[in-house]
Order: structure tokens, then sequence, then C-alpha cells
């Protein structure tokens, strides 16, 4: 396994395994599509600095073609892009993920806040989480037909699920979470009344 591919390496890598020759912008493209729902999608300079350096290590090939009156740089995953994804794959321990969750953090420190700051931040969330939901639906919905075992987007089908599922949880905690607020505001609502009367 090669030292020198960071995990983004290996996910543009992985991005090229589906039997087609894309271009640094269609990588791109796919990227923005699948890994943004999972995982960091890379900036357009970042997808051509890996692509340049699977190139330089061999794992991927460049291919230059004119398109149109204009020359067009395409890539490939090569033979030892494959080997070196596959032992990536085989020999990575699982690794339990780390969780960056602003809303979490906030949530946290929510005393540091006015308390109907933290439930407008909840609703944002709950607002962000239904157009992820629609945005991860309508990819999971492309994949139906080619989603059958020893089809070629039966995993990204399952990580399509897995995503809708997850999004589904964080929708039930987000609303779980305000309904708490909810109700401690009307308790502490009624305490300032009874101490006022």
């Amino acid at each position: 396994m090669s030292q020198d591919v960071p995990v983004t390496g290996y996910a543009i890598l992985g991005l090229l395994t589906f039997g087609d020759e894309l271009t640094g912008y269609e990588v791109k493209q796919r990227a923005d599509v699948t890994l943004r729902f999972y995982w960091v999608s890379p900036a357009m300079s970042q997808i051509y600095t890996e692509l340049r350096r699977l190139t330089g290590l061999g794992l991927v090939r460049a291919d230059a073609r004119p398109d149109g009156g204009r020359e067009v740089t395409t890539y490939a995953i090569t033979d030892a892009g494959q080997q070196a994804l596959r032992e990536w794959m085989d020999q990575t321990p699982a690794g339990f993920p780390v969780l960056k969750h602003t809303v979490l953090l906030r949530l946290l420190i929510g005393h540091a806040s006015e308390p109907g700051q933290t439930r407008r931040m909840l609703l944002d969330y709950l607002d962000e989480l239904e157009r992820a939901v629609a945005d991860l639906a309508e990819v999971r919905e492309a994949l139906r037909g080619a989603d059958r075992p020893g089809d070629p987007f039966r995993f990204p089908s399952l990580v399509a699920d897995w995503g809708l599922d997850y999004f589904a949880a964080e929708g039930r905690h987000a609303r779980r979470a305000l309904d708490s607020l909810e109700e401690g505001s009307l308790e502490e609502g009624s305490a300032k009344e009874r101490t006022a009367g």
C-alpha cells in the first residue's frame, strides 16, 4: 500500500472504477454527487492535485484528446491503481468515523446562547436535512435497475440506503432535542409565572 496516497486519493481512484474515463471536471461532478453525503467532496484544485499525484505514481493514466478544437485530458485507473486500491480496501482497518458535527457542538454549549437561538438552529438543521434527503433520494432512485448483486452500482446503492437511514435518524434526534427544549421553555415560563404570582 502506497504511503504517498491520502484517503482523498483513494476516493478518487474509487470514482474511476466504474469503467469509464473521466475528465477532472467529471471526477469533480461524480464526487459532488456521491462523496458529499458522507465524506468531504474535494475542491477542483484538490482533484487535479490528486490526479497529478496518482498519474505520477502510475495509478492513473492520463490521455489527451481533441474535443471541439481544444485538448481535453481524461483519466482512467490503471491495473496498478486497481491493485493499490484493492490493497488499501483490504488492509485498512474499518476505523471509527470522526464525527465533526457542528450542530451537536453548538447544542453541547447551548447554555452560552439564548434558548430561542438554539431552537432556531435545530429548525434550520431540520430544513437542511430535508433538502439532503431529497437530494440523496434522487441519487438513490437513479441507481435503481443497476443495484442488484453483481451490478456495478450495487455498492453505491448500499451507501445511499445507509445515508438515507442516517439522515432519518438525524431528523429524529433533532426533533427530540427540539421537543425537549420546547418543554423546558414551557416549564421555565410556568415557574416564572408562579414566582411572579
